[in-house]
């Protein structure tokens, strides 16, 4: 049996570096994860039915990101997604989700008749022979012209071979998410910081998508820090103006909207009809007002974050990032504490 440490996004903090930026307008958050797809802001929506349509499309575009439309609805539905979207924005970056069998090839047809800027082959375990032929299928259907995003995955040997199947980046972390529990129902997948740091090692072409367990603009910079280009974001879009659903108020005023995996029992019985085991819970999540406030959030953030390292691009804090390993008790220290101190 092997065994080894893994480390998750709160088990480490980035050592502070000299710094000579004098202001965060200085700093250069874009990314280029080849096949024509650069982002101003290396954030993604998550392919989730209570996070990425059409509204959430436009917010993420307009701020730099992108979303990655979900593919769970008749590929018509999906398409009035992207076609809503594009219409507000026609130069907008966007993506769609496709899965490994039935009508991926159809769908992917479709998508990229409409120009979306990228395909996400969307599986919870992406290192798998399914993939593979997907991705194989994908590439010969379709060439080189379309970048292809996959996963996810967990291992460096993972994130290699769907690389050599033919994704241009990768979902990198197995059971994170905040509403996942493919952890706990199966015993498999590594703390979301530890993927990271494990599939950089790679030695291919291939552009890393933190995918899970993001939960603030801290774990963004740690995230990249560690070798990602890019993060995938669910729980922090999730209960916003712009995420799918109604906002929803109970007797004491309080506001909340719906969040769910896509693998919990109540998705998969409404889009399949059925489930199998479910990985996954269906939950609320307090209303949040608008994404573009969290965005900006975000954005600032990422700015103090990289500043903090003395970098100016990506490529610079990969570079100088420093990690230094946190106790819990560190942990408690980092968050504001004032609000428990006995006086």
């Amino acid at each position: 049996m092997k065994s080894n440490e893994a480390l998750s996004y709160d088990d480490i903090l980035l050592s502070p570096q000299y710094s000579d930026i004098r202001s965060r307008s200085e700093i250069d958050t874009s990314i280029d994860l080849g096949n024509n797809l650069v982002l101003e802001l290396p954030v993604f929506s998550s392919p989730m039915d209570t996070v990425s349509e059409s509204e959430m499309a436009i917010a993420l575009a307009n701020n730099g990101g992108a979303a990655v439309i979900h593919r769970y609805n008749t590929i018509q539905q999906q398409a009035d997604v992207v076609v809503t979207a594009k219409t507000a924005n026609p130069q907008m970056k966007i993506g769609a989700a496709v899965g490994v069998t039935g009508d991926y090839l159809n769908r992917s047809a479709v998508m990229t008749a409409l120009e979306v800027d990228f395909l996400c082959v969307d599986v919870a375990h992406g290192h798998h022979i399914l993939m593979k032929e997907a991705l194989e299928q994908l590439r010969i259907k379709f060439g080189k012209d379309i970048h292809i995003m996959a996963g996810n995955v967990a291992s460096l040997s993972a994130i290699n071979d769907l690389s050599d199947w033919g994704a241009d980046s990768v979902r990198c972390n197995i059971g994170g998410g905040s509403i996942c529990s493919t952890r706990i129902q199966t015993g498999h997948g590594v703390p979301g910081l530890q993927t990271i740091l494990d599939c950089a090692k790679t030695d291919r072409d291939v552009k890393i998508i933190a995918d899970g367990g993001i939960r603030n603009s801290g774990d963004i910079v740690k995230a990249i820090a560690a070798g990602a280009d890019a993060v995938m974001c669910g729980s922090l879009f999730a209960g916003t103006d712009e995420s799918p659903g109604k906002v929803m108020q109970d007797k004491t005023g309080h506001r909340w909207k719906i969040y769910r995996g896509m693998a919990s029992k109540e998705a998969q019985v409404e889009w399949r009809g059925k489930y199998s085991s479910h990985e996954g819970v269906s939950t609320t999540i307090p209303y949040q007002g608008s994404v573009e406030t969290i965005l900006e959030d975000l954005r600032r953030g990422i700015a103090s974050g990289f500043s903090y390292s003395g970098a100016r691009t990506i490529s610079e804090l990969q570079a100088k990032a420093e990690f230094v390993v946190q106790t819990t008790s560190g942990l408690s220290e980092s968050h504001t504490h004032i609000l428990g101190r006995k006086w």
